[in-house]
């Protein structure tokens, strides 16, 4: 008999589980309202990425006379910025929608909701209904900017992350509310493109929650280049003054700017899902609540993605969705390795770049946890000083008995590539000395990881 799975959702975790469920032979619709590959992925996080890559080769130019070079000063052209963000978008749509069509998904677009256990009903663009009948559902339609209630974004002033890919003019001046992922990256963009920035830091270091040297290495650059860090800042009022605003902090401090950026996170997209008609519970933040193989209460219906409330990653939710398309189709009775949140890698495309993956320095001495610490500095590497920026290290957190990798971080040029080696040694649990007596190129940047290792 063949399995149903209705994937209400076409982002990363959509997009992944209809793919697997597909090659395992399932019949499977995706249902998505808004864009094949996923807003907060197309939307937020390839052009970000995209206008990041433009504003680090511009940085790079600037400090060409250190490589013996005249000095190059490079013009940002907005509209060809513009025009590229969308070349880009419209190529990874039409490669997504491609790829699922060839494997014989149907592709619904529209907005799909629950009608009940086992029934999915799809409001289609061109203003028809389609009852699906599903034997095993996933929901995973994203988030979307958070708004505070002092706020009200108008798309030409007070700006919201998807209002900025760019946005309507390059501000003179940028104020940035909101110091975690995006904060800093958009600090980094738009300080390359030379506008005055100033990042309201609600704590006392950005990045809260990260290791406190990484943090501070971001902040040394943040100051090298200019940008104002106003710490200990909570915005409470944004007000449109003349042609600029103002960003009113609850300690009476005040910065104007000509723009406003919030960066202050996001909420999940739970809302008109029919999620009760269907009897899935939802928590007090509107996400809904997973089990290791992502099911709901509800054992036949699934959630992944920023809507299961873990990791909001596209690397994790395309994971879950591949996780959940096995599951489905039975694969779990067979060698199933669960997926581990807590050795997912992540990274920041500021400059320098920072990535991390596993335990971290601080939470394991905050447990009392007995580890070794190994930091090594990119200026110790041929490579570094080749390419001309020595920022950064290489730190490795490890077991002091058994040698095995628990975790690590990486400040500095290509960290969210990097990474990937530690990454693979914290879930194959291998030793330092794997990486020790790996054979590495040279001269390479991930010689300071064998070197961090030893």
């Amino acid at each position: 008999m063949t399995v149903r799975l209705v994937v209400v959702g076409g982002g990363p975790a959509g997009t992944q589980a209809a793919t697997w469920g597909a090659r395992l032979g399932a019949e499977v619709t995706v249902v998505e309202k808004e864009v094949l590959g996923g807003a907060a992925n197309l939307w937020d996080c390839i052009p970000s990425k995209a206008m990041i890559a433009t504003g680090g080769l511009m940085a790079l130019s600037r400090r060409s006379r250190h490589m013996g070079l005249q000095e190059l000063t490079p013009e940002l052209d907005f509209a060809a910025l513009r025009v590229r963000n969308q070349e880009i978008e419209a190529r990874l749509k039409g490669t997504i929608r491609a790829q699922l069509q060839s494997q014989g998904v149907r592709l619904l677009d529209g907005c799909g909701r629950l009608k009940g256990p086992h029934e999915v009903v799809a409001e289609t663009s061109d203003g028809g209904v389609v009852e699906l009948d599903a034997d095993a559902i996933l929901v995973c339609t994203g988030s979307r900017p958070r708004i505070p209630a002092f706020a009200a974004p108008d798309g030409e002033r007070v700006l919201t992350t998807r209002e900025a890919y760019p946005p309507p003019e390059l501000p003179s001046h940028l104020c940035i509310v909101g110091s975690g992922v995006t904060g800093v990256e958009f600090t980094h963009m738009f300080s390359s493109f030379g506008c005055e920035v100033t990042l309201v830091v609600s704590r006392q270091q950005v990045l809260p929650g990260k290791d406190a040297e990484v943090a501070a290495a971001l902040e040394d650059d943040f100051l090298a280049r200019g940008v104002h860090l106003l710490k200990g800042a909570r915005a409470s009022g944004i007000c449109r003054v003349g042609d600029g605003v103002v960003v009113e902090c609850t300690d009476g401090r005040k910065v104007s700017g000509s723009h406003v950026l919030l960066c202050i996170g996001a909420i999940p997209n739970s809302d008109g899902l029919g999620l009760d008609a269907a009897g899935v519970e939802v928590d007090g933040a509107g996400y809904v609540p997973i089990n290791h193989h992502g099911q709901t209460n509800v054992k036949h219906i699934y959630a992944a993605g920023d809507l299961s409330g873990k990791l909001p990653l596209a690397s994790v939710a395309a994971m879950q969705g591949r996780k959940v398309a096995e599951h489905v189709m039975g694969l779990q009775v067979r060698e199933h390795r669960h997926l581990d949140y807590d050795k997912a890698a992540s990274a920041i495309f500021t400059e320098p770049e920072i990535a991390d993956v596993g335990l971290a320095e601080a939470d394991a001495f905050a447990t009392g946890r007995k580890v070794r610490v190994t930091k090594v500095p990119f200026a110790s590497t041929a490579k570094a000083l080749i390419e001309g920026d020595t920022r950064g290290f290489v730190k490795i957190v490890s077991d002091p008995w058994t040698g095995a990798v628990l975790g690590g971080s990486i400040v500095g040029p290509s960290a969210a590539e990097l990474i990937s080696v530690l990454a693979l040694a914290v879930t194959a649990n291998l030793k330092v000395n794997d990486i020790v007596e790996s054979l590495l190129v040279h001269p390479a940047l991930s010689e300071a990881l064998a070197e961090a290792a030893e």
